[in-house]
């Protein structure tokens, strides 16, 4: 990702299919008018990959947003996820059906399996992964979405799906900032041509305060959070930074001007446990 200019450069997938290398994240994104300015202010500054999900309840302000602004299908990436409670082939089919039209699309880029089904949390919870996948499998097959994948997702998890599947996972979403660096499942990942995301890059602002990194922020003359979402990159995983803030949502775009050094890169990664959300996939009970 050295090579990296912009927003807009891609990423490529396994499947040849291109995503803009930071994306704008929408969760928690008010609703309504807020919501729209927003993610117009993301395009304005450069941006053209907008993550959403069933779950946040925003998928319409979204849709909305990318109608009135200006931009061609072609040139956006839209992502969204199946929630929880719609997992297996068919409710799978139908909650994508209905997210489709919340965003007024005629396709989606990028649909992922919000969460897994979990050991403890069900008994037949690879069954219920495989077919959650085997929709997604249909749905890019039919040309419905253009690339497929997962989020939140283990090694653990992604090993019986991948055993299973005819289509590979292209994509796993998972939390990653300075403090949570997920070892473990972005080498796996990059073992198996799975293309890391990470949500939540600034761990939610409670890593803006850490003093390391004010520091090292300091010696390149960069932010904080221009610093987490720099790491991000630079440790092979798109960023998805959310702001409603006009200058934040610049802020957070303009990584492309320092490089973090190799010695710099694993101060970051040596960092004690920061600014985790605490939502463990094997765990949640949602």
């Amino acid at each position: 990702m050295a090579d990296l200019q912009s927003p807009q450069d891609k990423i490529t997938l396994r499947n040849g299919y291109g995503v803009p290398c930071i994306g704008f994240g929408t969760w928690k994104m008010p609703d309504g008018e807020v919501g729209i300015d927003a993610v117009h202010q993301a395009l304005a500054n450069g941006y053209r990959h907008i993550d959403t999900a069933a779950a946040y309840d925003n998928e319409e302000t979204v849709g909305k947003a990318l109608a009135t602004s200006g931009l061609t299908r072609e040139e956006l990436f839209v992502t969204t996820k199946v929630w929880n409670t719609d997992r297996g082939y068919e409710p799978t089919l139908k909650a994508f059906e209905e997210s489709r039209k919340k965003l007024h699309l005629d396709y989606v880029d990028l649909y992922l399996i919000h969460w897994p089904a979990a050991q403890g949390a069900e008994d037949d919870w690879q069954r219920t992964n495989q077919e959650t996948w085997r929709a997604l499998e249909t749905l890019y097959l039919d040309g419905q979405v253009r690339a497929i994948g997962t989020s939140n997702f283990k090694p653990h998890h992604l090993e019986p799906l991948m055993g299973a599947a005819e289509i590979l996972p292209m994509v796993n979403q998972i939390e990653l900032h300075p403090g949570c660096n997920q070892e473990a499942t972005r080498d796996f990942c990059n073992r198996n041509d799975i293309v890391v995301e990470a949500w939540s890059p600034l761990g939610a602002g409670r890593v803006l305060e850490n003093q390391l990194l004010i520091d090292i922020a300091a010696s390149y003359g960069c932010t904080v959070a221009q610093l987490c979402i720099r790491w991000c990159l630079q440790r092979r995983a798109i960023p998805l930074p959310k702001s409603t803030d006009a200058g934040r949502i610049s802020e957070n775009a303009r990584v492309f001007w320092f490089d973090i050094t190799d010695e710099d890169l694993q101060r970051i990664d040596e960092l004690d446990p920061l600014g985790q959300s605490g939502l463990d996939p094997d765990t949640i009970d949602f």
